[in-house]
């Protein structure tokens, strides 16, 4: 970040600002445990950047004294809890995971450590994900009498089945090397290069027209529940509100190039 940075805080996030990219940065001892207040934490986050007109990009990234990126629910949560409190809490889980997911702003996952249950489902829910290649992704929730949620979600992504059934039935921690081998990581690097490579990686996207990058944002959200023949449909109609803008014009004539 440089000099000109802007810093708040909500919940345990604290969130920097500068060249049109913001970094969240998750700080809650010692693993980076989701309590209910974190979840609440994360969708004023994300309200905040969709309402910001000098923000293209956002980088989730985690202290780097954390001993994982995101540690999973904080099991403290689940004390005493019945029916009715499970489900108050999951009513705060969905308000979160899908307002990032469906943030207009592309979002870069800097995973410097490990992502251990909702730390997967949190990655997932991002555009781009830089990870450490040491880190570990987990889905231990059948440990705890739960159901990992990112299964299908993860599907989507393009992990395979037997991969996510692998997670999923035994808890057991994979590599980052058998992330980035089934497509899900777009890059794993020495931990110390994390947060440059996503940095980097924002900067460049941070670059393009912002108004240009919402809409791709958006064709991808909704792309999610279409068919292929819809889906095309809809960039088209995103691309046609587009074509006037000036940026767009000037693109046409750099690649013709006849200036503009």
């Amino acid at each position: 970040m440089t000099s000109a940075e802007e810093v708040s805080a909500f919940g345990p996030f604290r969130l920097e600002v500068a060249d049109r990219v913001a970094v969240a940065t998750l700080d809650r001892p010692p693993v980076n445990a989701f309590d209910v207040a974190a979840y609440q934490g994360l969708t004023d986050l994300v309200d905040h950047v969709d309402g910001r007109e000098d923000i293209s990009v956002l980088v989730l990234a985690a202290d780097e004294s954390a001993r994982c990126w995101c540690g999973g629910a904080d099991l403290r949560d689940f004390r005493g809890m019945d029916a009715p409190r499970r489900k108050e809490r999951y009513e705060v889980v969905n308000a979160a995971i899908p307002r990032l997911q469906s943030l207009r702003a592309p979002v870069v996952a800097a995973i410097g450590g490990h992502a251990i249950g909702i730390g997967v489902l949190l990655a997932a829910a991002c555009d781009l994900r830089v990870a450490s290649v040491d880190a570990g992704f987990a889905c231990p929730e059948v440990d705890f009498g739960l159901i990992a949620g990112s299964s299908r979600l993860l599907n989507y992504l393009g992990v395979p089945e037997a991969q996510i059934r692998e997670m999923t039935y035994t808890g057991r921690r994979l590599p980052a090397a058998a992330l980035l081998a089934s497509g899900f990581l777009n890059a794993a690097v020495p931990r110390d290069q994390v947060l440059p490579r996503a940095l980097a990686l924002a900067a460049e996207i941070a670059a393009k027209s912002r108004a240009v990058l919402r809409a791709r944002k958006q064709a991808f959200v909704e792309h999610e529940t279409m068919g292929w023949l819809d889906a095309y449909r809809l960039a088209q109609g995103l691309s046609g509100q587009l074509v006037t803008l000036p940026e767009a014009r000037a693109g046409v004539e750099r690649a013709l190039g006849t200036g503009g």
